[in-house]
């Protein structure tokens, strides 16, 4: 029996899925599968600085962050389908009559549902940005670059999430938790995004730079 989980699709059936003409995946699911992608990213800059003696400093560290890391990258794809479960009890809110009595608390409900996965993304990306920073100052030089892919991506997974909370708390009737879930996010996007970018500009230069002559 073929799984139905999202994350078992092979890659080219995903994008083809996130292409079509289906509800699900959409804007979060494609963050959180972004997300996790920056971070394996930067966990593959840590896997190959193991072992090596200009490093041997950093050893524990990294094995640290490779652990810590490895969790947060899961974690991120499996909100890629918690995300699209959140989504189907939504559509069928927005299909209730509008004359029915349940409609707006069945619709208020599902979308304060709706917005868990991309907040809980933004916590996971939010720690990232940590262990993205960490590693670019303790990984092989070799593979910077890596670490710097990967905080762009973080960068724009933790946008991308935040869209997907702003569009839903934009109609909710309960603007005090609206506006608390507003603050929360835009205070980690006004840290982490530029932190993240920081990371992604600082190997830029360094990388456009002049040779640093190490080798690796």
């Amino acid at each position: 029996m073929a799984s139905s989980k999202l994350t078992d699709l092979t890659v080219s059936a995903f994008t083809d899925r996130l292409a079509g003409k289906y509800a699900v995946p959409g804007g979060g699911g494609a963050a959180a599968l972004t997300g996790a992608n920056g971070i394996a990213l930067v966990l593959m800059a840590g896997q190959f600085t193991l072992g090596k003696k200009k490093y041997a400093e950093f050893e524990d560290d990294i094995r640290r962050m490779i652990s810590d890391g490895n969790w947060m990258a899961h974690g991120l794809l499996s909100l890629v389908d918690e995300d699209a479960a959140a989504f189907e009890p939504l559509s069928k809110a927005y299909a209730i009559p509008k004359e029915d009595p349940t409609r707006e608390a069945v619709l208020e409900q599902a979308t304060k549902d709706a917005i868990a996965a991309p907040s809980k993304m933004l916590s996971i990306l939010s720690d990232a940005v940590n262990l993205t920073e960490e590693m670019a100052e303790k990984c092989s030089v070799l593979m910077i670059s890596d670490v710097g892919c990967g905080a762009d991506l973080l960068a724009a997974a933790m946008k991308a999430a935040a869209k997907n909370v702003f569009i839903n708390t934009k109609s909710l009737k309960d603007r005090a938790f609206a506006e608390e879930t507003e603050s929360q996010v835009e205070a980690v996007l006004a840290e982490f995004v530029p932190r993240a970018e920081a990371v992604g500009q600082a190997v830029q230069e360094r990388i456009q730079g002049r040779p640093s002559g190490d080798g690796g």
